[in-house]
């Protein structure tokens, strides 16, 4: 049975079938069913359908007669997504390197020095936390709300691309040496130098998952 927290149950369960779908626990092409998302959740039908509904207007699953049918992040989904990334989190660095404050900065740091901590140690799983962190204050520093609501639903949706970069040692080292790179741009109020180190960044995480997903 989930727990019910500060936000409603019927979020909760949007919340864990989304992460399920994009973490592939349910893969594309699965058939789901809502009495098998009773008993998985433990919850009634009431949140599942609305969690449902709101998942297929998220393009993650299509609703049928049939049953329902799991869709998830397409090959051209992720390449659209990473190219997105690539343009619009440069955009939120360069915004960040300009309008961070000295509070912020030291926050981002802490953030940065506890990932390059955990990185040798090869810890995926505090690694991915703080590697999600270090962008997600990228896009809140950068002061825009248009640049962070736009990026932190797409940063989501490839859940389980991030969390193979992160379990591969060669990847997450080199990673952890881009986002240094990116932070240093920002320490420095150098906005081009820190949207291009983002640029460099994202388009490695691309090339990494292309890579991977061809084999």
């Amino acid at each position: 049975m989930l727990e019910h927290k500060t936000i409603s149950l019927a979020d909760q369960v949007f919340e864990r079938l989304e992460t399920d779908i994009l973490c592939g626990k349910y893969a594309p092409g699965d058939i789901l069913t809502e009495l098998k998302l009773v008993a998985d959740l433990g919850v009634s039908r009431t949140p599942i359908r609305e969690s449902l509904r709101r998942l297929e207007q998220e393009r993650l699953i299509e609703i049928s007669q049939k049953g329902i049918l799991v869709i998830g992040v397409t090959k051209k989904d992720l390449a659209d997504i990473m190219e997105i990334r690539m343009r619009v989190e440069g955009l939120a660095a360069y915004e960040c390197a300009k309008n961070i404050t000295d509070e912020q900065l030291s926050e981002l740091r802490e953030t940065l020095e506890l990932q390059e901590f955990y990185v040798p140690k090869q810890d995926a799983s505090r690694i991915n936390t703080l590697d999600s962190q270090f962008h997600k204050l990228i896009y809140k520093f950068s002061g825009s709300n248009a640049l962070y609501d736009t990026l932190i639903p797409l940063h989501k949706k490839v859940l389980k691309y991030r969390r193979a970069s992160v379990e591969n040692a060669m990847r997450s080292g080199n990673s952890s040496n881009e986002h240094r790179a990116i932070f240093e741009a920002i320490a420095a109020h150098d906005c081009e130098r820190a949207e291009k180190e983002m640029q460099n960044h994202i388009a490695n995480a691309k090339a990494f998952i292309q890579e991977k997903e061809s084999r």
